[in-house]
């Protein structure tokens, strides 16, 4: 399962359309910045979800906050954040990007502007139009498969599942164009306590998952 390759797919034409009107950018430069974006949010959720803490907190949040319906009319509730006529915790994109990247924002925003040619200003605009999207498809995702959708009260086999998709899904992404934004803004996917290479490749996420499960 590539998380990645999912999200692309939610942007049709219509959505990508809205959304480049409103940051003010051709479509193509819109499509190609929404993939850096995403690249640095999985590598930010791989990133949190290091540890039993960052799972759990990310799984009470899907649980909370996103049921996954907005992909059901997805271009209705992009255009819903955009008008301000939907709102609440699941369009919160400011929130959803401070929980994920934190301070990291700017730089990745500065990442994605120069590869695109957009401004970090139009990037920014479109950061917290995506988070949530990145989140109704996890929660989508957990509520089609039950039988491995992990909880806070789970052991280590429900919540593996989810660490393995993202940890996953963030490697395939970081041999990518954007690459870098995981290597280098996101500081390499570190294991918390020890050190990697940001060029190791597919053992950093080895190392992170025997670090979480490890006994």
């Amino acid at each position: 399962m590539d998380l990645m390759q999912m999200l692309q797919a939610q942007l049709s034409e219509p959505v990508i359309g809205q959304i480049s009107r409103q940051i003010g950018a051709t479509e193509q430069q819109t499509a190609t910045a929404s993939n850096g974006i995403f690249t640095a949010l999985l590598g930010g959720l791989a990133q949190n979800t290091a540890n039993k803490d960052g799972l759990s907190a990310l799984v009470a949040a899907l649980d909370r906050d996103h049921d996954g319906n907005a992909l059901d009319d997805l271009a209705g509730f992009v255009g819903g954040m955009l008008t301000g006529s939907i709102a609440g915790r699941n369009t919160n994109g400011s929130g959803i990007l401070g929980h994920i990247l934190g301070d990291r924002q700017a730089a990745v925003a500065q990442n994605i502007g120069d590869k695109t040619g957009l401004s970090s200003d139009q990037v920014a605009k479109l950061m917290p139009i995506l988070a949530p999207i990145a989140m109704s498809l996890l929660a989508r995702m957990l509520k089609k498969t039950p039988q491995e959708a992990p909880s806070p009260a789970q052991g280590s086999g429900g919540m593996g599942e989810l660490a393995r998709v993202l940890m996953g899904s963030a490697q395939n992404a970081q041999k990518g164009d954007f690459g870098d934004l995981l290597s280098g803004v996101l500081g390499g996917l570190s294991v918390p306590g020890g050190t990697q290479s940001p060029t190791s490749g597919g053992s950093i996420f080895e190392n992170i998952l025997r670090k979480v499960f490890k006994g």
